[in-house]
């Protein structure tokens, strides 16, 4: 039978499917991850780790000897991996979330006043942006940066230890900061305030577009047959969002996921500092987003920190028995700083409103409602810039949890499609392989696999409303505290 191999590089798993255009989903696999954050602010991961994953996901799928038509590879972005003249990483990627670069971040907007930078590249100067971090690791990692001779993303990595071919996918560059987005090509005048050698950058391509075949040495470690295409893939939010089926103008996604995700698709580009926005594989959309540092990753650390090793479910039943509002406690999710819809590296993670009779399960109700409430945060942008979703869908991890759910719904005032065996960025990236090699004649076949479960209702309550207006006032309030 002809089979798809799609592979997912996330924060904390490496997933990998394998798609059967005619069956659907026939093969999943799953390793784990480590993030590692060894200062404030610091989120990087090793990138043998993740081919250690594919390697053995890869094997694991194909170990009934079914040879692939062709493999896509989605990834976090814009996050940061540095090749030497080998192609070997020089050191742990710099992800997404990295917030180290604060100081640089403000030089570049310096240097870069006038430059019209937002509306050129589509996004603003933000903890996000590629530039301040080669800025940093120029300052301060020289060594390593003078062996550097390609800077990529994660799932172009794996694209070229694959294939030995190097290359961008198109929502890397946009979301890099670093490429212009009307004139399609990488822009000098930003490249040269971050003192970045364009030929450290390599050619742009489409998620769809065959980069180049799996090489005898990769074959040797993955099991995937030497000559297997393998396409550009994509942005792992751009990749869940279309595999999700938000394809039409007003459709959007809620990603309770490591990382919060809400993800709106339109016809036009949207630019504003505060949302980032991103080419969609369906080549005439786009999708206008926000992402917040810490959303699912917040409930591992309070598991971790506050919760003594209690399991998830216990957890959930304790802050059940809280009420809506949490008993008064507001918190701040931003203990990586925070991306949109604020962008300030330096912000930090808040519980507020803490009285003798908070409980546990109030401080982790807060923390369930901090996600719901930079979730309503996004949807009011939308709505000042004129957007409105005509329909909502939930996925990804948290999407399991019945409370975290209804949370969000509650406090969003919208009713939310909950995805059943959504297979994610990995569905995506198997579409987009098969599109490259002709299985697939049209983006919007995706829909084939998309299957609608239980649609949650809001609930509202005046009491988010009232814990939602005290969210909004503690970030400014507290603003110039953090150092």
């Amino acid at each position: 039978m002809t089979v798809l191999l799609g592979i997912d590089v996330g924060t904390t798993a490496t997933k990998a499917i394998l798609l059967d255009p005619d069956k659907g989903v026939v093969g999943e696999a799953s390793r784990p991850t480590t993030l590692s954050s060894p200062y404030p602010g610091w989120a990087e991961e090793e990138v043998g780790e993740w081919w250690t994953n594919v390697a053995s996901v890869a094997r694991q799928l194909l170990r009934e000897a079914r040879r692939p038509a062709a493999v896509g590879v989605s990834g976090m972005v814009p996050c940061v991996v540095l090749l030497d003249e080998g192609g070997r990483p020089l050191r742990p990627s710099i992800q997404q979330n990295d917030a180290r670069a604060s100081e640089e971040i403000v030089e570049l907007e310096g240097r870069l006043a006038d430059a019209r930078v937002l509306e050129r590249t589509g996004s603003a100067i933000t903890q996000q942006s590629v530039g301040p971090k080669l800025l940093w690791l120029r300052r301060h990692e020289p060594e390593v940066w003078s062996r550097a001779r390609t800077i990529l993303g994660s799932y172009d990595a794996i694209v070229a230890l694959l294939t030995g071919e190097r290359s961008v996918e198109r929502n890397w560059a946009l979301e890099s900061g670093l490429f212009d987005l009307e004139a399609r090509t990488w822009a000098s005048d930003v490249l040269e305030a971050a003192r970045v050698d364009p030929v450290l950058l390599p050619p742009v391509r489409s998620p769809e577009e065959i980069v180049g075949r799996v090489t005898p040495a990769a074959s040797a470690e993955t099991g995937i047959p030497v000559g297997t295409p393998v396409v550009a893939g994509s942005a792992d939010h751009v990749a869940s969002a279309f595999a999700a089926g938000i394809i039409d103008e007003g459709d959007l996604l809620i990603k309770l996921g490591g990382a919060g995700d809400i993800l709106l698709a339109t016809r036009r580009p949207i630019v504003d500092r505060r949302l980032y926005l991103d080419y969609h594989l369906v080549p005439d959309r786009f999708l206008t987003n926000g992402c917040m540092a810490t959303s699912g990753t917040f409930i591992r650390w309070f598991q971790a920190t506050c919760g003594g090793g209690i399991e998830l479910d216990a957890l959930e039943a304790e802050a059940a028995a809280s009420p809506p509002g949490a008993g008064g406690v507001v918190a701040l999710p931003y203990l990586l700083g925070e991306k949109t819809p604020i962008n300030d590296p330096r912000a930090r993670g808040v519980f507020a409103g803490l009285t003798l009779a908070s409980s546990r399960g109030d401080l982790f109700r807060a923390v369930l409602e901090a996600t719901a409430y930079g979730f309503r945060h996004h949807l009011d942008v939308f709505a000042e810039l004129g957007l409105a979703p005509r329909r909502v869908r939930v996925t990804n991890g948290g999407s399991r949890s019945v409370l975290w759910r209804q949370i969000v719904a509650d406090v969003i005032g919208l009713p939310m499609e909950t995805l059943v065996g959504h297979a994610g960025s990995a569905l995506g990236a198997a579409f987009a392989a098969g599109m490259g090699v002709g299985i697939f004649e049209a983006w919007q076949a995706v829909e084939a696999y998309v299957r609608v479960g239980e649609v949650v209702e809001p609930r509202p309550d005046p009491r988010y409303a009232e814990s939602y207006r005290r969210y909004r006032a503690l970030y400014p309030a507290l603003r110039e505290l953090w150092p």
